[in-house]
């Protein structure tokens, strides 16, 4: 089984660098979604990053989450401020982008948020 990111031809062991008390944005989409869409929806937010997002002036990071029984889609994505991820959102190259993923999901819960936090093992 391959991954988006095999399909795509992306990094397959990039990692986030998660930095607490960083000036760092970061928005955190919680799509919900039917099973039988999660795959078209991964490959929607994986392209849409991949063709437009890390083109963008600030972007650092995505990283698309599928949970386990399907229901869900997370997208974590790290810009260099909040203004280049509010940017970014007003863009309407993105803002079509992003209505690809609004379409196969049942709703989307996004937030943006700083990292108060890191712990490592």
């Amino acid at each position: 089984m391959t991954s988006a990111n095999e399909e795509a031809g992306a990094l397959v062991d990039a990692t986030a660098t998660i930095t607490a008390k960083t000036q760092v944005a970061t928005l955190i989409n919680v799509f919900t979604v039917k099973p039988e869409n999660q795959r078209a929806l991964v490959e929607v937010l994986v392209r849409t990053t991949d063709a437009v997002m890390r083109h963008r002036e600030g972007f650092i990071s995505t990283v698309v989450h599928a949970s386990i029984d399907g229901t869900r889609v997370t997208n974590y994505a790290q810009w260099q401020t909040e203004a280049h991820l509010r940017a970014v959102l007003a863009d309407p190259a993105a803002r079509q982008q992003m209505g690809e993923a609004r379409e196969l999901s049942e709703g989307i819960e996004p937030h943006i948020y700083r990292v108060e936090s890191v712990h490592r093992g």
